[in-house]
Order: structure tokens, then C-alpha cells, then sequence
């Protein structure tokens, strides 16, 4: 609200105060509950819509997985015929970059192959349908949702997101009390360990992980999006690292991903981020999704409930989403902190607003991990004969 007075700035819902909202307006300020959200021209889950509908996202864009849960929410919310005609096109690139794809289409730094789509013929198309009458066998053609599985490098269709057969499969953690680092002894199993020997790690908000590469968009150059070898990011002390044994036959990820985590803590609140990777044979470890959580709001956004000291919460964060198919041979990483910085702001610790914090304190967090405190990864496999 102060940039946009400084530079005489148009008011608007950045920064109009309105009737109703607990913090004069400013979104910067607001609160996840706040009565402001539901002005604006903002959508909510208890609206209807019902045009039809023609999505186009991609794997490395901040919306996706947003995108992804609305247009499912609007497949069943809509009219019978109008849910019947949402379609949606998830593609392996940068916000808004469909068309720049290639035949050796890089994101970051990973080739995603060819990416190629023909999108003009497919929005002309759609526009002809519904806006001219054409009576085209476009929808008749047309799949419910096509997306790009990266890894394997294709295009592939399915009626429903996620993809029809999808099945869950949960990996724990586990660690000898020293995942810290790519070095660290972090691994990602079947089964949860007996014993607790959490992880320990120090996130201060004055020297926070750095973002590198990631989903997002119109950040500037403040981060560059895409798919980039986290190998260097992970010789940090303060990012903990899980991976699992290298995978004897190849597995597709399609779907929604989530982390559920017993953490402990020495301040009030604190933040918990976590990265999804696919980890070469050769050690390359290229980021696929990446989400964050405030301990504050681990049992709703509708409350804020602070941490006590050294007592153990559970929190989730996510949903990710991603389509990535991992190679045998290859293996799945995670990584877990408090800190993805400028793509998601910082916690100052304190329990305060962090907006208007120029001093944060030290967070000492553990992640915990054992039968009485099961941190595991849920992810969504897609079992199929064209993977190979």
C-alpha cells in the first residue's frame, strides 16, 4: 500500500479500503479469513460457472495446481451440459510460454523433448464452436484433459484429472538424525522407522534458501522459473534431503502430491516448505513442484493457532501437482525447510504480522519421524504399458 501511494498509484483492491475488512483493505495485510477476499471480483468455491470451458496451464506456472482444482470443481458444480464441456491442456513450460516450444523444448535446464502443440488450430477451433455455430467434430475429438508427462516426454489424454487408474503410493521418511544436505543420511521408504531421531535444522529469516528455478510467474528476474539441478542448493545445512532407492522399474507421477509432517519447534511459528525431485543417475536433481506451509494456520485458514515449545504438530503442505515420469534407475527426492525465498515470503518467527518486520528470531525446527509420528509422502502413480 505504500509503494503503490509513493508512486501515486491508481487505488484499487490492492489498497481501497473496504466496508467489512478487519485490516482497512490492503491485501498485503489481510488475513486468509479475511471478509475483503470475497469482494473484488475474486472467485470462490461457492460460485457457479457455468460457460464452457477451454484451460490452458502448464507444469511451471505458480496456478497450476489451483487451476487444476477449479476446473474440477467446475466439472462438478456446472450444469450437466456445461460440465460436460470443460477442457482442459496442461503443458511442460513457463507461465503463458505454450507457443514457445520446440522440438528440443528446454524449461530451466531439463529437456523436456518436443512439446509442440498446435494451439492456434485448437483455439480458433473452439472459438468457431461456440462463438460461430460451427458444427466441427472438434469436441468430438477433443480429450476431457491432455497433459504433458515430462520425463517421458509425450503427450498423453485422459478423461478425468487425475488420470483414470490413478493409485496412491506413500513413502516415509527416515534418517539416522542427520538428513541435512544432499550429504546427509535422509531416505525416502516403504515403512515408517521404530525409533524418533528427528532431524534438526536451523532456518534464520535473515538468510533464508534461496528460490532457484520453480514454479512462478511475473516475478522478474527476482527468480527464474523452470526446472533447474537443485545439487548445488542442497549442500545447505538447513534444507534436509530424503531419497529413495533408485526405482527398479519406471513409475509415472500424474496427479496431486502432499507431505504430511510431524514437526517440532522453538519459536510460536514458523514456516515448513517441501520439494518434489527427480534424481538422475548421475546425480542431477531437477525440481518438479514445491509448496510451503505457515505452522500458524497448519489446522485451517479460517484460525491461527501458535506452536508451544518443543511440542510436536502435524502439519500438511501441499497439494502439489506435476506429471513426471521417472525413469528406472532413476530416484525420488524430496526436500524439506522453512525457508523458499523470494517465491514465497518470509516467516520472521516472531508470530507477528512479517509484513511490517524489519528483525526476525532463529527458528531451531525438527522434523520428526517413527511410527508414533509417521511423516510421509503421498503421491499419485499412473500405472501404464506406453510407459517405457
Amino acid at each position: 500500500m505504500d509503494i503503490l501511494k509513493a508512486v501515486d498509484g491508481p487505488r484499487g483492491i490492492f489498497a481501497d479500503s473496504m466496508p467489512g475488512a478487519s485490516t482497512g483493505g490492503a491485501m498485503i495485510k489481510r488475513t486468509p479469513n479475511d471478509s475483503a477476499w470475497y469482494r473484488g471480483g475474486l472467485f470462490h468455491d461457492d460460485m457457479r460457472v457455468n460457460v464452457p470451458g477451454l484451460w490452458f496451464m502448464s507444469w511451471y506456472d505458480v496456478s497450476v495446481g489451483p487451476n487444476l482444482a477449479t476446473y474440477n470443481h467446475v466439472r462438478k458444480t456446472a450444469r450437466p451440459e456445461i460440465a460436460n464441456q470443460q477442457y482442459a491442456v496442461i503443458a511442460p513450460t513457463l507461465h503463458c510460454a505454450y507457443k514457445r516450444a520446440t522440438e528440443n523444448t528446454i524449461v530451466g535446464e531439463r529437456s523436456m523433448g518436443d512439446a509442440r502443440l498446435d494451439y492456434d488450430a485448437l483455439t480458433y477451433g473452439w472459438f468457431d464452436v461456440f462463438l460461430k455455430g460451427d458444427k466441427s467434430q472438434l469436441l468430438d475429438t477433443l480429450p476431457k484433459v491432455r497433459y504433458f508427462t515430462m520425463g517421458l516426454n509425450k503427450w498423453q489424454t485422459t478423461d478425468s484429472w487425475p488420470p483414470s487408474g490413478a493409485e496412491t503410493l506413500r513413502y516415509f521418511i527416515s534418517s539416522g538424525g542427520k538428513a541435512n544436505s544432499a550429504n546427509g543420511d535422509g531416505v525416502l521408504t516403504t515403512r515408517p522407522p521404530r525409533q524418533d531421531l528427528p532431524d534438526a535444522f536451523r532456518y534464520d529469516p535473515m538468510n533464508p534458501v534461496p528460490s532457484y528455478g520453480g514454479n512462478v510467474c511475473c516475478t522478474g528476474n527476482a527468480v527464474q522459473g523452470g526446472s533447474f539441478d537443485q545439487l548445488k542448493m542442497e549442500q545447505r545445512g538447513d534444507i534436509l534431503v530424503y531419497t529413495s532407492e533408485p526405482l527398479k522399474e519406471g513409475m509415472e507421477v500424474s496427479g496431486p502430491v502432499e507431505l504430511t509432517l510431524y514437526v517440532s519447534s522453538d519459536v510460536k511459528d514458523t514456516d515448513f516448505t517441501l520439494k518434489l525431485l527427480d534424481v538422475y543417475p548421475d546425480g542431477r536433481a531437477f525440481n518438479l513442484d514445491e509448496s510451503i506451509q505457515r505452522a500458524r494456520y497448519r489446522d485451517g485458514y479460517d484460525k491461527v493457532v501458535f506452536m508451544e515449545k518443543d511440542q510436536v504438530y502435524k502439519v500438511t503442505v501441499g497439494p502439489l501437482t506435476t506429471s513426471n515420469y521417472f525413469e528406472a534407475g532413476h530416484r525420488i527426492r524430496i526436500e524439506v525447510s522453512s525457508s523458499n525465498f523470494p517465491r514465497f515470503d518470509r516467516n520472521m518467527n516472531t508470530g507477528g504480522n512479517n509484513f511490517d518486520e524489519k528483525t526476525g528470531v532463529v527458528a531451531n525446527n525438527k522434523v520428526h519421524h517413527s511410527t508414533k509420528h509417521p511423516t510421509s509422502l503421498t503421491l499419485t502413480v499412473v500405472k501404464r504399458k506406453t510407459a517405457s
